[in-house]
């Protein structure tokens, strides 16, 4: 997903929009969050299946899920009795994506193709 070029800020953010741009970036610094929006970018999964990619219990992965599904940053659904847990907003995976790029090249590349 390519980035959008932006224009320059014109000035100062207001308060409550970095109090929630720094709210998001804190629930990300956990690396078992960063890791399921990264897996999430990839496609649905169920807490399960999360877990063993992430090498978690399911109690752990589900209260990680529950603090990015409160924050807004991913949504679930009912399938069956499975809870399947997909990303709110692609918006957050180019973040992660850009994040993850930037150490990358900084680390000289080569590290994770992405795309």
């Amino acid at each position: 997903m390519p980035l959008r070029s932006m224009p320059d800020p014109p000035g100062a953010l207001p308060p409550g929009v970095l109090q929630d741009a720094a709210a998001t970036f804190g629930l990300l610094s956990a690396t078992v969050r960063l890791q399921l929006v990264w897996l999430l970018a990839d496609g649905e999964r169920d807490v399960g299946t999360l877990a063993g990619e992430v090498g978690q219990s399911v109690p752990t992965v589900s209260h990680h899920l529950a603090k990015l599904k409160l924050a807004g940053l991913v949504r679930s659904r009912r399938e069956g009795k499975r809870q399947v847990y997909l990303v709110e907003d692609p918006r957050v995976v180019e973040l992660v994506r850009l994040a993850v790029a930037h150490h990358d090249a900084a680390a000289g590349g080569g590290r994770r193709a992405l795309g």
